[in-house]
């Protein structure tokens, strides 16, 4: 069973930066793609960045602010997310694809709030 938890989030003001890490149980991370979601109150679940056989893809919301990387050796991928503007504000998820499937596995997600 892949297990996915995220961490990092917090209450920042805009113009911010924060770094949110997704640790996993396993090591998909060096075998299967990975991405970031966000899911603001009232709105639907949206893609922020995907890291896929060493290739990146950004939102065009995030691109130039926000950085997707991972470390297969820990295990974990990391979301850099620098000038934070108030519609960043979410409940940021990692989800990542493996035996289950493509995206079969969610993390439980974590608040990022950019506020003054």
């Amino acid at each position: 069973q892949v297990q996915l938890v995220e961490s990092g989030g917090a209450l920042v003001q805009p113009g911010g930066s924060l770094r949110l890490s997704c640790a996993a149980s396993g090591s998909i991370f060096s075998i299967y793609p990975m991405g970031w979601y966000r899911q603001a109150p009232g709105k639907q679940r949206e893609l922020v960045a995907r890291l896929s056989g060493g290739k990146t893809y950004y939102a065009d919301f995030v691109k130039g602010r926000f950085t997707i990387s991972k470390n297969s050796a820990r295990n974990t991928a990391y979301l850099q997310m620098n000038s934070l503007k108030p519609e960043d504000t979410a409940v940021y998820y990692c989800n990542a694809d493996g035996p289950g499937g493509a995206g079969a596995y969610w993390g439980q997600g974590t608040q990022v709030t950019a506020s003054s």
